[in-house]
C-alpha cells in the first residue's frame, strides 16, 4: 500500500507512533509518507524527520498547520489533498485532531480510506462547554467522512464511544509497541536524583501535584525533563515551596538521555491516554510511579498507581519507593518482561496495516 499520516506537530508521543509506524509498515514493504506542521518542532524536529527520510518513499511534506481552527485549515486541507493525489495514496491516516481533520476531509475526494486516531485531542473536552461543544460536534461530522478509527487503547475507543458513538464504525484497538533494542537496563548517571519527571509542561500532566508532594518529603529530590507552555507557573511554584535545590527543570531532553537522571519516574498525570513514556520505562526496567488514568492501567498493575491529583497519596507512594528500593527494582524486572510479551511495535505495525486492507475492502 500507499500510506501517507497526517499530523500537526512533530514532537511528543504522538510523533514517536508515527515514527514507528513509518518504520513498520516500509519493512512490511509499504510505500510511506509523512505531512506534518511546518513551524513547530524546531531544530529537534528537523533533526529526527531528516532520520527517517529514507523510509519514507512517499516524502516528508510540511505544511502551516495551526493548533487552533481558522481559515488557514482550508489551505491546509488542499495541501493535503493535492499531495496525497500526487503520491497516488492508498490509505490517508490522520493522528491527533487536526491530523484527523485533514486526513478525513481529504480522503472521500481521493476515494481512498481516511483512518483516524485521536491520541485524546477533542476527545479531551466535554459536550458540557462551548468549545468543547464544537469540537465534539466537528468530530461526529468527520465521523461521517472518514472510514475507520485506530485507537492506541481500550479507555481511547471508550471514550471515543461515549462522546462520538461507535455503535458499528470499524474500529480497532492496537496498542503502542516498542522495539526489540529499547529493551534494556537504563544506567544511572553519577548525578541522579531520587526522581525523574519527563513530560510536556502542562497542568494536565499533574507537575503542580508532583512538586506539592515533593516539598512533604525531607530531602528528596527531582528532575523534570520537558518544556510547555505552564513551566514559568510550576517554576514559580517550586521556589513558593522552597524547592529551589531539590527540584530542578532540566529542559527538554531525548528520553535515552533523561532515563539517567532519576532512579524512580514519576507520571502524576490528570489525563492520558496510552503514554509512550510508560512503555519505555518499562522497557528500561526503571522503577514506576504513575497516575490511574487514561490506558495507563491497561499497562500497569495497581501496586505502580495512585490517585490522580492526590498529593497524599503521591506523596506516600514516592516514601514507600525511597523506603524500599530493592522492592522498586525487583517490579522494575517484572514489568519489563509484560512489556516484552505485550507491546511489540513490528506487531503494532502489521496490525494496523491489517485493518486498512479491511477498509479498503469496503471503499
Amino acid at each position: 500500500m500507499r500510506i501517507i499520516h497526517v499530523f500537526r506537530s512533530p514532537v511528543g508521543g504522538l510523533f514517536r507512533h508515527v515514527r514507528d509506524l513509518v518504520r513498520g509498515q516500509q519493512a512490511l514493504g509499504h510505500e510511506v509518507g509523512i505531512i506534518c506542521d511546518s513551524s513547530t518542532g524546531g531544530d529537534g524536529a528537523a533533526k529526527v524527520l531528516a532520520q527517517i527520510e529514507s523510509l519514507c518513499a512517499l516524502g516528508i511534506r510540511r505544511v502551516p498547520i495551526s493548533t487552533m481552527p481558522g481559515l488557514g485549515d482550508l489551505k491546509a486541507i488542499k495541501a493535503v489533498t493535492e499531495h496525497a493525489r500526487h503520491a497516488m495514496a492508498d490509505v490517508l491516516h490522520g493522528h491527533g485532531a487536526k491530523g484527523g481533520v485533514y486526513a478525513r476531509m481529504a480522503a472521500p475526494k481521493l476515494g481512498v480510506p481516511g483512518v483516524y486516531t485521536p491520541h485524546g485531542g477533542s476527545l479531551h473536552y466535554e459536550w458540557t462547554s462551548p468549545v468543547g461543544a464544537a469540537f465534539l460536534a466537528s468530530e461526529k461530522f468527520l465521523k461521517k467522512r472518514g472510514t475507520g478509527c485506530v485507537f492506541v487503547c481500550e479507555f481511547e475507543k471508550a471514550l471515543f464511544d461515549r462522546k462520538i458513538g461507535l455503535r458499528a464504525y470499524p474500529s480497532a484497538v492496537v496498542y503502542n509497541g516498542l522495539w526489540p533494542e529499547e529493551f534494556k537496563p537504563r544506567f544511572l548517571g553519577k548525578d541522579a536524583r531520587d526522581f525523574l519527571f519527563v513530560g510536556e509542561m502542562r497542568e494536565l500532566k499533574g507537575v503542580d501535584v508532583l512538586l506539592r508532594a515533593l516539598a512533604t518529603i525531607d530531602g528528596a529530590t527531582l528532575y523534570l525533563v520537558g518544556d510547555g507552555r505552564d513551566q514559568a507557573e510550576f517554576e514559580s511554584l517550586a521556589k513558593a515551596l522552597k524547592l529551589d535545590n531539590r527540584a530542578h527543570f532540566a529542559g527538554r531532553k531525548s528520553f535515552t538521555e533523561a532515563m539517567t537522571m532519576g532512579r524512580t519516574l514519576v507520571l502524576p498525570s490528570r489525563h492520558e491516554s496510552f503514554p509512550y513514556v510508560v512503555l519505555e520505562a518499562m522497557a528500561a526496567q526503571i522503577p514506576l510511579i504513575a497516575s490511574n488514568v487514561g490506558g495507563i492501567p491497561e499497562a500497569l498493575p495497581a501496586s505502580s498507581m495512585v490517585t490522580p491529583g492526590h498529593v497524599d497519596a503521591l506523596a506516600a507512594a514516592m516514601r514507600q519507593a525511597l523506603a524500599s528500593p530493592q522492592q522498586m527494582e525487583a517490579s522494575a524486572v517484572a514489568l519489563q518482561k509484560h512489556a516484552l510479551a505485550k507491546f511489540n511495535a513490528a506487531d503494532m505495525a502489521k496490525n494496523i496495516v491489517a485493518f486498512y486492507a479491511q477498509l479498503r475492502q469496503k471503499i
